[in-house]
Formats: structure tokens, sequence, C-alpha cells
């Protein structure tokens, strides 16, 4: 079941690997889909916005949870790529340990200060209730968000990118049922369709543990394997934790320019939490992407196959132009229907509702090449092992919207608000391309080939960067 990503066509084994996650995600996205349709068909779009109004919050939280998640996979891909089975299953073995504490401190710290973040972030009173409800739920099912995105990241270290999405699948399926039967049968509200989201989680995770244990004699772990390890802990941390870090300071922005459009109006909340589920549908293959990159260049490092590293950031980053194309073209024509599976036709001041739903999504989606961008080489830089320098990028994209939602929004309003994601993309490109460059021509100075590379000492120097990418 594990692939073999060091040999082959970059490009086909790239994309090869993207489709099937592609898949996994967007299944993993049609939990909050199908709660965002459901409460706002059902329940109204002032219920639709109480649970998009949590959405910086819930990112700052739970993408710390998938960072961290993905680090840990990394040093995996790593042993794998080297055959070095034994240190590959004990950073296994660790990464549950660190997971499994990091989910406690994170479980009990948001439930107790939950109410006071909503009241931080000046989310409105009609608001308050239903937002405080729906975010409650999804931050104690922390753990389960940590038993699945563990298991799978670690899945497709292996190269295995397909048995994920089985059981996401099958989740996605649950999640529906859960969400009728609790919003219309028991009355439950956005806290039914919050229990009906981190029950499916829970389904998933357990499948697939339960799948890794009968079909990864890979991973069987041996006594002295699963001896918990400093070393390994430290390497682990020093991949996780930054990963982690580099989502939840990209949120603090999100949080700041939450707070500034919560001041516009629900009309406006609620605009930009149904364009949000939109768009977090349509950048589904541009995370796909980053994980795909992930793998591949940590296969390859471990592998000391660095010839492939510009090759398959060139390919995938072609990739992600072609599809940002389409998604465009598409948006352009279909961007009010696709609002419409979140509304309902009674809904008051549908036209005004919907003109700006599209104006926000069409603004997106103008951009998504900068953002394919991000994703391909900020996971690059990641699976190359160095995950410090992913939180410079986002650190750059937390400054870019604080600096919208601050002084932009207040003073512009809601276009200013629609733009500010774009502008944290482009801020995290400048950064990530130059770095992306000199990490790929650092790996290839320090390599144990590099003299057996004349490129490698004698023209790198100057034009390494240049060179790092075929060019």
């Amino acid at each position: 079941m594990t692939k073999d990503l060091t040999s082959g066509s970059p490009a086909r084994l790239i994309l090869g690997f993207t489709l099937p996650t592609l898949f996994g995600l967007l299944f993993q996205q049609f939990y909050n889909l199908v709660d965002a349709m459901i409460v706002g068909r059902l329940l109204g779009a002032q219920a639709l916005g109480a649970v998009g109004s949590t959405g910086s919050i819930n990112f700052f939280v739970i993408g710390f949870c998938l960072g961290v998640c993905s680090g840990f996979a990394i040093p995996v891909a790593q042993r794998m790529g080297a055959k070095d089975y034994p240190q590959m299953r004990r950073y296994v073995a660790n990464a549950a340990y660190l997971s499994a504490a990091i989910a406690l401190v994170l479980t009990v710290a948001t439930g107790l200060f939950c109410r006071d973040i909503l009241a931080a972030m000046r989310t409105p009173a009609d608001l308050f209730e239903d937002a405080n409800a729906y975010i409650f739920v999804i931050f104690m099912g922390i753990p389960v968000v940590f038993l699945y995105n563990l298991l799978a990241s670690i899945i497709r270290a292996l190269g295995d990118s397909r048995t994920p999405v089985y059981f996401l699948a099958l989740a996605a399926g649950l999640n529906i049922v859960l969400d009728l039967a609790l919003i219309l049968l028991f009355d439950w509200g956005v806290a039914g369709a919050a229990i009906a989201t981190v029950v499916s989680q829970g389904v998933s995770g357990a499948a697939c543990l339960a799948y890794m244990v009968k079909g990864f004699p890979i991973l069987w772990i041996t006594k002295e394997e699963r001896r918990p390890s400093a070393d390994a802990c430290k390497t682990l941390c020093a991949m996780g934790l930054p990963m982690g870090l580099q989502y939840s300071i990209t949120a603090i922005g999100s949080i700041v320019l939450q707070t500034s459009v919560n001041t516009l109006g629900s009309i406006y909340v609620s605009a930009v939490a149904t364009g949000s589920k939109v768009c977090q549908l349509l950048v589904c293959p541009f995370d796909a992407m980053g994980a795909a990159m992930a793998t591949y260049c940590g296969q390859n490092v471990g592998a000391d196959r660095l010839d492939r590293l510009p090759q398959g950031v060139r390919s995938c980053s072609l990739l992600g132009l072609g599809y940002s194309a389409a998604a465009l073209a598409g948006m352009i024509f279909f961007a009010p229907q696709c609002a419409m599976l979140f509304l309902s036709p009674a809904e008051p001041q549908l036209e005004l509702l919907v003109g700006f739903i599209r104006r926000y999504i069409l603004t997106q989606a103008a951009f998504f090449f900068p953002l394919a961008l991000v994703n391909v080489l900020r996971f690059s830089i990641q699976g190359m092992g160095f995950s410090t320098l992913a939180i410079v990028a986002g650190v750059l994209e937390m400054i870019a919207r604080i600096a919208v939602g601050s002084f932009f929004v207040p003073a512009v309003g809601y276009p200013a608000a629609c733009f500010a994601s774009p502008a944290a993309w482009i801020c995290a490109d400048l950064f990530l391309i130059p770095a992306c460059m000199g990490c790929i021509a650092h790996l290839r100075r320090s390599s144990p080939m590099a003299s057996l590379e004349p490129l490698s000492r004698g023209r790198a120097g100057r034009h390494g960067w240049k060179k790092s990418f075929g060019t």
C-alpha cells in the first residue's frame, strides 16, 4: 500500500498523488459545507452567519492541529524515502504521544475560554449564542481531529493518498444523516450540526486506525520502537510545531479581519461566511497539491534525489495555474448559483445578499494562482525540512490581513474585506518564491553527492537559485 515518489515522472506522480488527496479534502470540506447548507436553508441566514462568524477562530485552533499533524508526517516521509523503517516507526509512535498531549491541552483551554474569545471578536449580539453553541462543540472534538489527521498524514507520507478518502466518504454520508436528524428531528439547532461533524470525524479516524493496524505491516511497531524517545520528539516538534504555528499565525490576521467585518453588520457577516464556504470548496485542489508536495519533497530529500525537487515544484505550479484559470472562468458564470446552495429563496434581502456574495467569490477567484503558489512552495519547503521558514510566510499573511482589517475595512467597508486574503497571498509569495529556490540550492550544496555535481559548488554560488528551478 506504500508508494515510492523518488523515481518516475514528477508530474505524473504528483498528479496521481494529488487527485486522491483532493477527493479526501473535498469530503472533509463536505462536513462544513453540509453544515452550512442545512443550517442556512433550515435555520436561516442569521444562523449561517453565526456559524460563519466562528470561521477564523476555528481556523486558528483546528488549523494548528492540522499543521502539527502534517509536520509530524514529514520525518516519516523522509525516513520512508531513505528506507530507514525502524526509525520511521519510532517517529510514528512518538507522534501519537505528542498528539495526545497537545489535544488534551487544547481541548481544555478552548473549552474554558470559548465565550471570552467570541466576546473579544465583537461577535454581533444576535449571533453570539448560536456561535458559542457551535464552536464549543467543535473545540470539544479536537481529539478526533488529531486522530484522523495524524493517521491520514502518516498514510500519505508512505505514498498512499487513496485510503483516507474511502473513510472520509463514509463519514461524509454519516454527517448528512446526522445533520438532518439532529436539526430536524431533535431540534438541536447549530449545536446539532457541530455534533454531527465531530461524530463523523471520529468515525473516519477510528476506521483509519483499524485499517492501519491490519493493512500496513510496515507500521507494526516493536516494543523497542514504541518507547518514548526525546530525540524523536525533538525532531517531530521541530517539524510539527512550526507548521501548526504557521497556520495559527495566519489565522490571527483572519481573526482581526473577522472582527472588523463583524462591525459592518449581520448581512455582511453572512455574505463573507457564505462566500468563504464556496471558496473553501474551490481551493481544495491547492491544499491537495500542498499535501502532495510535502510528501514528494520529503521522500526525495530522504533518498537524496535533489535533482527532482525543482522538477516537482515547476510541474505542480503549472498544475495550479491551469486550475486557477478554470475556477475563475467557472465562477464568472456560476457564482450566484453557488451562493444559492446555502440560502433560502425566502431569505429577506436575498438579491442584495447574493450580490455581496458574488463580489466576494470573484475577488478571491481572480487571485487563486498566488494562493496556488503559497501552497505549493510552502509545503515544498516544509517537506524539505525547513519548517521554520513557513512561519515567515504566515507572519506576512497575518500582517497583510491585520492591515486590511484594521485600516481599510473601517475606511472603505466591504470591498476592502474582499481583497484582504488576496493581499495576504501576494505578500506570502514575495517571500516564498526566493525562499524555495534558496532551500533547494542549500540542499544541493550540503548534499553528500555535491562533490559529484559541478553545479553544486562551481556555479551554484552565483546561479544556484536560478539553476535550482532548471532554468
